[in-house]
């Protein structure tokens, strides 16, 4: 299955680019061989998610950075602010994405036509490949998910989006442990913002909240933004929304560490109100919690 869309590509190039990126992404962008790709952060000063991208090392001197669409332009603004006495060329492009995802993504990226970039990946759990270009083709040998289905299947993973899930209100380790140790080295030196990274994995990445799933127990959908209530007070807001095929609503939020799974939560909206579930990420099934029942005997009355 493949999910389509597009995404920002910022060229990094000249004599100082790797130099100049590794001081300011949290990968170790110097250890990349031409060909490569990372995960990184692009941080604040004070250690807030500036932006969540790929590295890759087009050439020895040429990077190119994809984040999700409509960030490429902050990305150019923010490198821009620490662009002093270096030879670098920065510029922002806007690309198409292929997402394929399942056992057979490997295969299926043969049949996505004008592919510069290709990286595997893993949502975790639900692995893949990731296809960039300028302008890709699918061929019909795909099946392509539905923009609903795809959000859901997101969702589902705990795969944070920028702007939603991920901002300069965030620090990266509410996002989840995974996305720090798939995006940070601890080894290679300093970076822009690497003190609060460094200090929050000293001790041991317990922060106040943390990204969490939410399962409505039933209709309507809260829109994006809804408050999360907790034993009355309001612990958070749910950052993204979406229905699954079978008609369960599931969610996104930041919510304090003290709420555990499984445990039932409040959703108020102007307009409107639900009950939700807490889940772990990546959410497994069930998704909501199986009833109890009586044990059923062999002519379908109860035992008891």
């Amino acid at each position: 299955m493949a999910l389509v869309g597009e995404r920002d590509v910022v060229t990094v190039s000249g004599v100082d680019a790797a130099t100049f990126l590794q001081g300011q992404l949290s990968a170790d962008v110097a250890g990349l061989a031409t060909g490569d790709s990372t995960w990184s952060l692009l941080l604040e000063p004070q250690g807030k998610v500036d932006a969540w991208l790929r590295v890759w090392r087009s050439e020895p001197d040429r990077f190119l950075l994809d984040v999700d669409a409509g960030w490429g332009d902050p990305v150019l603004t923010r490198l821009r602010r620490f662009l002093m006495r270096v030879e670098v060329a920065l510029e922002a492009v806007r690309w198409s994405w292929v997402g394929l995802r399942g056992p057979d993504a490997a295969t299926l990226a043969g049949h996505v036509d004008g592919a510069v970039l290709v990286a595997p990946v893993d949502w975790r759990g639900v692995a893949g490949a990731d296809v960039l270009g300028p302008e890709l083709a699918v061929s019909d040998k795909v099946s392509v998910l539905t923009p609903e289905a795809a959000e859901a299947l997101r969702i589902r993973c705990g795969w944070p989006a920028m702007g939603r899930e991920l901002d300069d209100t965030v620090i990266p380790a509410e996002a989840g442990t995974w996305l720090v140790e798939n995006s940070v080295s601890f080894t290679k030196g300093c970076y822009t913002g690497q003190e609060l990274v460094a200090r929050v994995d000293s001790r041991g990445s317990n922060t106040p909240r943390r990204l969490r799933g939410v399962v409505i127990e039933a209709a309507p959908a809260p829109p994006a933004g809804a408050e999360v209530v907790h034993n009355g007070e309001v612990r958070g807001t749910l950052s993204s929304v979406a229905v699954t095929d079978d008609g369960t609503v599931v969610a996104l939020s930041l919510l304090h560490r003290s709420i555990e799974d499984g445990e039932p939560i409040d959703l108020r909206w102007a307009g409107g109100s639900a009950v939700a579930i807490v889940r772990d990420l990546p959410m497994q099934e069930p998704l909501l919690p199986v009833p109890e029942s009586s044990p059923v005997g062999p002519s379908g009355q109860g035992s008891g």
